[in-house]
């Protein structure tokens, strides 16, 4: 609207044309402590993204993650309550619903003294609402297996974890030791030169041989693109020296991922996922349910 808001000196400020300059502008205006203003600050932030159509970043990704620059004007755009609804919705499947709440709350706040300002003509944040939890799953009959139960958690926990937004290497981790149901360091052992990448296993000579799924199958060929010998999983650093040369990329000098580092990433990715916010163990990504009969091979396989 470009309507200019008059100061306590009875100067006349224009309004802001960005979206974060509005959002500057509300937190310097409002009377909340030092802490509270951090909290709002980064609510308000993360709502630019669905103000775009993009989702916004979760987990490690959203600290110090650059929010997109956003006209003030958008938020006058018919479609910006359905895309804040969108932004709303894909936020609660990682979120907590007390924090979910509180950054809606944030948000209202802010868009209602915006209108207050002249600077916007409609509230797009009026008929926001949180979405409505799904049915959950169906009782477990009291005669039946605990261990059905603890499967379909354990299920849920990995897909959950499966739909982050991490690092390639991370991903690809991640979805091998879920679909090969392999120990951690047992994968975290390969060599490139143990993969047989068409038949989605690892080769005749390997000892403890291991198959994997479409999911893994999409990740490795991206995760060691310009690699063809070492460490299929390694750090972001290069090798102390003295490392050894089995542990060690011929190509970049990079080391082989440690279980400890590969644990404590894992568990700092999934605490927006634990209702505790600790953050979850590798063994979230165990495939519970049982096999019946024998392992079937992968596509390909003769």
């Amino acid at each position: 609207m470009g309507k200019r808001q008059t100061g306590d000196v009875g100067t006349l400020r224009p309004a802001p044309v960005e979206y974060s300059a509005a959002v500057d502008r509300y937190l310097a205006a409002a009377d909340l402590g030092s802490a509270s203003r951090r909290v709002y600050r980064i609510s308000l932030h993360g709502w630019a993204w669905p103000l775009v159509d993009r989702r916004a970043p979760t987990g490690r990704e959203r600290r110090g993650a650059r929010p997109p620059v956003v006209p003030l004007a958008l938020l006058d755009d018919p479609e910006a309550p359905q895309r804040l609804q969108q932004g709303l919705d894909d936020r609660a499947a990682a979120t907590q619903p007390r924090t979910l709440a509180r950054e809606l709350t944030c948000l209202r706040a802010a868009t209602a003294w915006w209108v207050a300002q002249g600077w916007i003509a409609t509230d797009p944040a009026i008929g926001l609402e949180p979405p409505t939890p799904g049915p959950g799953p169906a009782p477990v009959p009291s005669d039946a297996p605990s261990a059905a139960g603890a499967a379909a958690a354990g299920q849920d926990r990995a897909r959950a974890v499966l739909a982050l937004r991490a690092a390639l290497r991370e991903l690809t981790l991640w979805h091998l030791l879920h679909e090969s149901r392999a120990p951690i360091e047992q994968v975290l052992a390969l060599d490139i030169d143990h993969l047989d990448l068409p038949r989605r296993r690892t080769k005749e000579h390997v000892v403890g041989p291991l198959s994997w799924g479409p999911g893994t199958a999409r990740l490795l060929p991206m995760l060691l693109a310009g690699r063809t010998a070492g460490p299929v999983f390694v750090t972001d650093r290069r090798a102390p020296v003295g490392t050894p040369a089995a542990d060690r990329c011929p190509v970049t000098g990079r080391g082989r991922l440690s279980y400890r580092r590969a644990a404590e990433l894992f568990t700092a990715a999934t605490r927006p996922l634990d209702p505790a916010g600790r953050g979850w163990t590798l063994l979230a990504l165990r495939d519970r349910t049982p096999r019946n009969g024998p392992a079937r091979r992968s596509p390909g396989a003769p």
